[in-house]
């Protein structure tokens, strides 16, 4: 009988969960926003020209 080939896990792309968050002494910070409509503990994508909710697809332009 011959192996399988075993396929390598692939590393997610997206960000990493301690990096939304500032900690700065015994604080700690949320550096994304929160979505108005979903409410808190859903943050809202950062790209560069604009704000978007992945839940509801709320979604905030920002100003030049």
């Amino acid at each position: 009988m011959t192996k399988k080939k075993t396929r390598e896990k692939k590393k997610s792309q997206g960000s990493k969960r301690w990096e939304i968050y500032e900690i700065s002494g015994d604080r700690i910070r949320k550096k994304n926003k929160t979505c108005p409509k979903c409410g808190d503990g859903i943050f809202m994508a950062r790209h560069h020209d604009r704000d978007t909710c992945g839940k509801c697809s709320y979604t905030e332009f920002r100003k030049k």
